[in-house]
């Protein structure tokens, strides 16, 4: 059985890209369930140039790909997972990023999931977290509630044809992070469904320049 402090998995699989500065600030990209840190990685090339960017591989193997957690529905991690792997990767973390170091969360689809876990987890412990086309864990052991994310920056985006996600989460997410958590959010929606656009790109793009503040 896994350790809780996720000292079970083997150490992460991280691709890399930008800067190889290891004070410059931070970008880590979270895939999606069943993909790979090859796949977000592609991601870095539309984003600004500066920070240094990680992809880090998932550590549960499914499907021909990753997952970050064991879940009981789409969206839905089981909280003994979510906390054996958030553990994981914290540890990781904080040896890559000792504090003073700028660091950006940016998660899609099932990474989205993960990286609201580490908001819930340490809500200013980021520069600035990003949910894209996925959900917050609800009821995965951690606290969603009222007024808990002063203080922290988050991104959110969503589509408006996404079927992948329940929408009753997408809703909830949307809700919390930007009325409820008292997040200071930027929000991005499209008509389309669970996929990143140019424009989501373009838009996260100057986010991550303001967060890191990467235009001085």
């Amino acid at each position: 059985m896994t350790q809780s402090d996720g000292s079970e998995f083997a150490p992460p699989v991280v691709a890399v890209a930008g800067t190889t500065d290891p004070a410059a600030p931070l970008v880590v990209l979270l895939h999606g369930r069943g993909s790979d840190e090859r796949q977000i990685m592609t991601l870095a090339g539309h984003l600004p140039e500066g920070p240094a960017y990680a992809a880090v591989r998932a550590p549960i193997a499914e499907g021909g790909g990753y997952a970050w957690f064991a879940n009981r529905g789409i969206g839905r991690p089981v909280a003994e997972s979510l906390a054996e792997t958030t553990a994981w990767f914290t540890a990781w973390l904080d040896e890559v990023a000792p504090v003073g170091r700028p660091v950006v969360l940016v998660g899609f689809s099932g990474g989205a999931a993960f990286a609201g876990a580490l908001l819930l987890q340490r809500p200013t412990g980021c520069a600035g977290v990003g949910v894209l086309h996925g959900t917050l864990p609800f009821d995965a052991g951690l606290p969603v509630t009222p007024g808990g994310l002063v203080g922290a920056h988050t991104f959110v985006a969503q589509g408006d044809q996404d079927h992948v996600i329940p929408r009753e989460l997408l809703d909830r997410t949307w809700e919390h992070l930007t009325a409820g958590s008292g997040a200071t959010t930027r929000s991005h929606r499209d008509p389309g469904g669970h996929g990143i656009t140019l424009g989501l790109l373009v838009e996260l793009g100057d986010w991550i320049t303001e967060r890191l503040d990467l235009s001085r």
